[in-house]
C-alpha cells in the first residue's frame, strides 16, 4: 500500500463564545517542510501541535492553520479609553470638527485598542487537540485514495515494461543471428583470407559485448521487486526511487547494447514508461 503526500484535512470546533477551523494540506516534498499559523495566544502550544502533525505525516510539505472566530461577546480586543480621549483632545486643538468623526478618526490612531493576552483553558486546548487530530485522520484518508490511484497507475506502467521486455527477449535470437551476419558481411567484403579459428574468436568477442542476458534477468527482477515494494504494508517512496533507478540503469545498458533498430524503438517504450513513474513517484509517501 502506498500513499500519497497529498492531501487535505479540515476539522471545526465550535465552542460557546468561537469557533475555532484547523486545516491541514500537504504537498510532496523530500523531507518534511512544516509551515503553521495560529493565532499568538495559542504560540505556547504550537511545538506540541507541531509534533503531532510531524509524528502523523512523516514527510511533506505542510501547511498548518489553526482560525478563530469570536461568535459570543467575550473579546479580547478592548478600546484602550485614556488613549482614544487624549487623541480627541489633540485632533479637536487643531480642527473644530464633529464629535463622532473626531471619534473615528482618534480609534483608527496607534494604540487605540489593546489585545489582552489570553491563557489557555486547558479544556479548549484538549478540545482542539481532538480536533487536530480529526483534520489528521482526513487528511490521512486523502492520502490513501490518492495513493491507490497511483498504484493503478504503477500497476499499468510496470505491466507495460514487463510486456516490452518480453518482446525483447523473443526478438534477442533474432537480433543476435542478424549481428553475426552483418559481421561475416564486414569480413567477406575485405576480399581477403581470414584465419577462421582467429574470426572465430574475434566473432565470441564481439558477440559477447552485444549479449543482454544478464541485463534481462536483472530488469525483470527489478520489476517483481517493484511489484513487491508496492504491494508492502509500508508507503515505501523512497525505496521505490531506487528501484526505479536500477530498472533505468538495465533499460539504458539493453539500448547501448543492442545495435538493432527495432529493440532500440521498444527500449524508447520502455524509457517513456519509466520517466512517467518516475514523475508521479515523486508524490509518493
Amino acid at each position: 500500500m502506498i500513499k500519497s503526500m497529498t492531501g487535505f484535512g479540515k476539522s471545526i470546533l465550535q465552542l460557546p463564545t468561537k469557533k475555532i477551523t484547523i486545516e491541514v494540506k500537504s504537498l510532496n516534498s523530500k523531507n518534511l517542510d512544516l509551515n503553521a499559523r495560529t493565532p499568538s495566544q495559542y504560540r505556547e502550544k504550537e511545538l506540541q501541535m507541531r509534533n503531532t502533525i510531524a509524528k502523523a505525516l512523516e514527510r511533506g510539505k505542510v501547511d498548518f492553520g489553526l482560525y478563530v472566530e469570536a461568535t459570543g461577546e467575550d473579546t479580547s480586543t478592548k478600546v484602550n479609553e485614556a488613549i482614544v480621549k487624549e487623541y480627541i483632545q489633540q485632533l479637536s486643538a487643531i480642527h473644530n470638527g464633529d464629535a463622532l468623526e473626531l471619534m473615528k478618526m482618534a480609534v483608527r490612531m496607534p494604540d487605540a485598542l489593546k489585545t489582552e493576552r489570553e491563557e489557555i483553558d486547558e479544556e479548549e486546548f484538549k478540545a482542539i487537540e481532538t480536533a487536530l487530530a480529526d483534520a489528521l485522520v482526513k487528511i490521512e484518508q486523502y492520502r490513501i485514495d490518492e495513493g491507490k490511484a497511483l498504484e493503478k497507475d504503477f500497476a499499468i506502467r510496470i505491466k507495460n515494461i514487463s510486456e516490452l521486455l518480453e518482446q525483447v527477449i523473443q526478438m534477442d535470437p533474432e537480433r543476435m543471428d542478424s549481428v553475426r551476419e552483418r559481421l561475416h558481411k564486414a569480413v567477406s567484403d575485405l576480399k581477403e583470407e581470414v584465419d577462421q579459428n582467429r574470426f572465430e574468436q574475434e566473432l565470441i568477442y564481439y558477440l559477447e559485448k552485444f549479449d543482454i542476458t544478464e541485463e534481462k534477468v536483472r530488469l525483470s527482477n527489478h520489476l517483481e521487486y517493484f511489484d513487491t515494494t508496492l504491494n508492502s504494508a509500508d508507503s515505501n517512496g523512497k525505496k521505490l526511487g531506487f528501484i526505479t533507478q536500477e530498472i533505468g540503469r538495465e533499460i539504458n545498458t539493453i539500448g547501448s547494447k543492442s545495435n538493432h533498430a527495432p529493440m532500440q524503438q521498444l527500449v524508447v517504450q520502455m524509457k517513456d514508461e519509466l520517466e512517467k513513474i518516475k514523475e508521479q513517484l515523486l508524490n509518493v509517501l
